[in-house]
């Protein structure tokens, strides 16, 4: 205390904070929670927030940071590399591999005209050619910030949006391999053509090694892994970092070895767990702070002062929008898209973020960019950011889906090639206050479908298999399972009790499931939703993310049996999204209840439009073959969630689809609507995830980590996590 002391009083309390590396990183840590929050509010892209309070925070303004601060400068180079890192994870595979020849045409022109305009642009400016080069390479790619919307219209199986959507894989590449030549030239010196054929060599090399290398390692350190996350996330974490040395080792930017690493480990790491760890990790730290950094790099008087630099702005703006509509007006010529398709694809491929400001940023540090076109990148991803998807939400409305999907096969019918038994539920019980509301679930599902239940109690393993707590967790399933079945034979539904020892929770119930062939789990929700439970995950997120079968997750405020009005809110307008229709129904049979199907539309809707949604989601209820058909609603809101909250106000269960969070490649959340609902609806909820193999892979950048529930991280939970399952 006497030291303490001491030191406080030859030294004032500021300088010592101000010596307190913790002080800043506190108000990183504020400003990255609070400012996002604040520009969502204000409709504005939370990144454009995050920018402007580095220029608040920096040199320009309050001077509060330094950005060549060694801590700001370690914080920003590690968001650099996650930022590309993201950008390479997040490429869509599978919607590349069901265009692959529109999306490389429509890549090859959304790259080339833009990188030509660009040229022109920087040439113009009267920068060198290597310069303009990078310039254009900077219109090049395209940031997908609009996904969310059009996952919300369900449009995104459009072949025109499908192809834009698959086309990031070559621009991306494109734009980061431009970069690397870029650079490598401009530190050689004098350039001739012999360097360039080596060096692009010697870069195609380095990247098959990079993708192939990593890819195969991957896919083998996860097969010998087992269901340890922890490690598989380390070896992810690893593998960003080593690709991003071996860059630097070869002459190349690091950058480039990240974005290699995210590609190379992209289908090793699947959609899981594991792939939302990483982003979650990224996009919740680091990338906001490379935001951040970036905003103490503009020097606003310089900025404001400058006509030159507001003539490349100007410049920059319409030449990046004006070759974007020249390539999607080619595209259109060239595959016969109609004009909507164009359009939306041309607002898509606007909002210029993650690999056009990480490029800017590598190219002004190694001093191939100037200042001012660091200023101008920055004002055209504010432009942007904001233009594109205001566009896409206008323009995308009265897109078509393609009409080569089929409705979702009914719940009874599902796993019917792999098995001639009765439709079965597992139910995990753990909780006896919740056990019996869970038992009366299934059981009506259960005697509607002539099924069966499976009420399912797992011990977890212990060290010795004679161990006294193994021992009493399980006398404790024992007697959970007989209450099940006692619960079971007053609806006169076949229960065939199972007590299984594993080493997990979420493995023993997806194992059993399984084992079971069952058809549907159902089970509690929990709700620890507080800050472990997002970063460790939870039972239940662990059973979604493993079952083979779809997952009911329930709120249960009062007893199933007195369910008599059923809400279900349809976001999109396709047949795959229509399995919580297909659970209703069977519950409203059982029940003699009543179902109405919600779909909330933008309030400036037409109401030709509004006709047209009707009659469409009539349709495709009408293919579900359902007994009895349900009510069709279509609202027109400004606010979907306050829409469905109000409506769900007049009614006893809504059933929700279990809609994970995405991210962006920038890595900035943007706020799920599932997750509003389940903090306000009152009544019961029940949110039906579908099995992970036939969810489709629409992967960009959205938000990282769901409020409800977040993927399995510890190979053991505790059992304060099961208390409402």
């Amino acid at each position: 205390m006497e030291l303490i002391s001491q030191v406080l009083v030859l030294e004032p309390t500021s300088q010592v904070l101000g010596k307190e590396p913790i002080v800043p990183f506190a108000i990183l840590l504020v400003v990255i929670l609070v400012i996002p929050i604040i520009f969502e509010r204000l409709r504005l892209p939370a990144l454009v927030g995050l920018v402007f309070s580095g220029l608040v925070l920096g040199p320009s303004g309050w001077n509060l940071f330094q950005s060549d601060s060694p801590m700001i400068k370690l914080l920003s180079d590690i968001g650099l590399i996650y930022l590309l890192f993201v950008a390479g994870l997040e490429v869509d595979l599978q919607q590349f591999r069901q265009r692959k020849s529109r999306a490389f045409g429509f890549a090859s022109l959304t790259f080339s005209v833009p990188l030509a305009i660009g040229t022109l642009v920087g040439l113009i400016l009267g920068s060198g050619w290597n310069t303009s080069i990078l310039i254009g390479s900077l219109f090049a790619s395209y940031t997908l910030l609009a996904y969310p919307i059009i996952s919300r219209l369900g449009v995104i199986n459009n072949e025109a949006v499908s192809v834009t959507i698959g086309a990031t894989i070559f621009t991306d590449i494109g734009a980061v391999l431009i970069l690397a030549v870029c650079l490598a030239v401009d530190h050689a010196g004098a350039f001739s053509f012999a360097k360039l054929l080596t060096l692009s060599g010697w870069l195609i090399i380095y990247s098959v090694a990079v993708v192939t290398g990593f890819d195969w390692a991957g896919k083998e350190f996860f097969k010998r892994s087992g269901d340890d996350e922890g490690n598989k996330f380390l070896f992810v974490l690893l593998s960003v970092f080593l690709a991003a040395v071996g860059a630097q080792l070869m002459g190349v930017e690091k950058i480039v070895g990240a974005f290699l690493a995210g590609l190379a480990v992209n289908e090793a790491v699947g959609e899981g767990p594991v792939k939302e760890k990483a982003v979650f990790i990224g996009s919740v730290l680091f990338i906001p702070i490379f935001f951040v950094s970036l905003g103490l790099l503009i020097n606003l008087p310089a900025f404001v002062n400058n006509l030159a630099t507001l003539k490349l702005t100007l410049l920059m703006i319409v030449g990046l929008i004006v070759s974007k509509l020249i390539a999607a007006l080619l595209t259109k010529l060239i595959y016969r898209y109609n004009w909507r398709e164009m359009l939306t694809m041309w607002s898509l491929s606007l909002p210029q973020v993650g690999t056009t400001l990480a490029a800017t940023l590598v190219g002004y540090r190694a001093g191939l960019l100037p200042l001012q076109v660091l200023h101008s990148v920055i004002v055209l991803m504010v432009v942007t950011s904001t233009l594109g998807p205001l566009m896409t939400s206008r323009i995308a409305v009265g897109l078509n889906s393609s009409p080569a999907e089929d409705p979702t096969p009914p719940l009874s019918d599902q796993n019917a090639p792999e098995t001639d038994c009765a439709f079965t539920i597992v139910v995990p019980v753990y909780n006896p206050q919740t056990e019996q509301y869970l038992i009366e679930m299934a059981a009506l599902l259960a005697r509607q479908s002539k099924g069966k239940i499976i009420p399912l109690a797992i011990a977890t393993a212990a060290a010795h298999m004679d161990a006294p707590q193994l021992e009493a967790s399980l006398q404790r399933s024992e007697w959970l399972l007989t209450k099940a079945t006692a619960h079971s034979r007053v609806f006169g539904v076949a229960a065939e009790p199972m007590l299984r020892i594993d080493d997990a929770f979420a493995q023993g119930i997806s194992r059993a499931a399984r084992e079971q062939k069952a058809n549907l789990i159902v089970m509690g929700w929990g709700k620890r939703t507080g800050l472990r439970a997002r970063l460790f995950g939870n039972v239940i997120d662990g059973v979604l993310w493993a079952s083979h079968c779809p997952v009911a997750v329930t709120r249960l405020v009062e007893s199933p049996k007195k369910i008599q009005r059923i809400l279900v809110p349809v976001e999109n307008l396709t047949a795959p999204t229509l399995q919580p229709i297909q659970f209703a129904q069977m519950l409203a049979e059982a029940n003699q209840s009543h179902i109405t199907v919600l779909n909330v539309c933008d309030r400036r809707t037409s109401s030709s439009k509004i006709a047209w949604r009707r009659s469409h989601l009539s349709l495709l209820v009408s293919k579900l073959a359902l007994a009895n058909t349900p009510e069709i609603q279509i609202i027109a809101h400004e606010n979907v969630a306050q829409a469905i909250l109000q409506a769900a106000r007049l009614y006893d269960l809504v059933v929700l689809p279990f809609i994970r969070n995405r991210t962006s490649p920038g890595g900035l959340a943007i706020s799920d609507v599932t997750t509003q609902l389940a903090r306000q609806i009152t009544c019961s909820i029940v949110m039906l995830g579908e099995a992970q193999r036939t969810q489709t892979t629409n992967v960009v950048m959205s938000n990282t980590v769901s409020n409800i529930t977040s993927a399995a991280f510890y190979p053991t939970e505790s059992s304060s996590e099961l208390n409402h399952i």
